[in-house]
């Protein structure tokens, strides 16, 4: 591994990290509820339900779809963050791996103490306690998926030096 010097890139590393992280963190939530036999329009709406409530999930693809786009706000919203952060601290530039996967936890639960209860869902922040295998998953996936490519991203588009990996 060598520095590399170069300009940051804000825009690519937050388009890039909150692509790819909505991607694959919704290609997972995709397979996992799939295999439980959750319909990926169902899964979709679900996302939506957090703004709208239970008609959510009487809106057919109208609301699969605005829930798949409230999926990516989340995910870019996520990066914008994590960019805003790396700008003061610069270990979360240096150890992307570290940081990244940390930040996917700090996401889980930030979601599921702050944004779900106070969403039309008003979900108790207690009921992410629970272990079970779908908290396992989601906070696998937040770690793997959303907290490392946008870490990554961070790391090689917006770092004055970067780590060649």
């Amino acid at each position: 591994m060598s520095p590399v010097r170069q300009n940051p890139d804000a825009i690519r590393a937050i388009g890039l990290g909150g692509s790819i992280g909505g991607i694959l963190d919704i290609s997972d939530a995709l397979l996992f509820y799939g295999l439980q036999g959750v319909p990926p329009q169902q899964l979709l709406q679900g996302i939506a339900r957090g703004l709208l409530g239970e008609r959510a999930l009487r809106g057919g693809w109208g609301t699969a779809t605005l829930g798949l786009g409230l999926h990516f706000l989340i995910a870019f919203t996520a990066a914008v963050v994590y960019y805003a952060a790396s700008r003061k601290f610069r270990m979360l530039r240096e150890r992307p791996v570290v940081s990244g996967l940390l930040y996917g936890i700090a996401v889980f639960l930030f979601m599921n103490m702050i944004v779900v209860p106070l969403s039309a869902i008003h979900r108790s922040p207690t009921a992410m306690l629970r272990l079970n295998i779908a908290s396992a998953n989601a906070v696998l996936a937040l770690m793997l998926f959303i907290g490392l490519p946008i870490a990554i991203a961070v790391n090689r588009y917006a770092s004055e030096t970067r780590t060649v990996v």
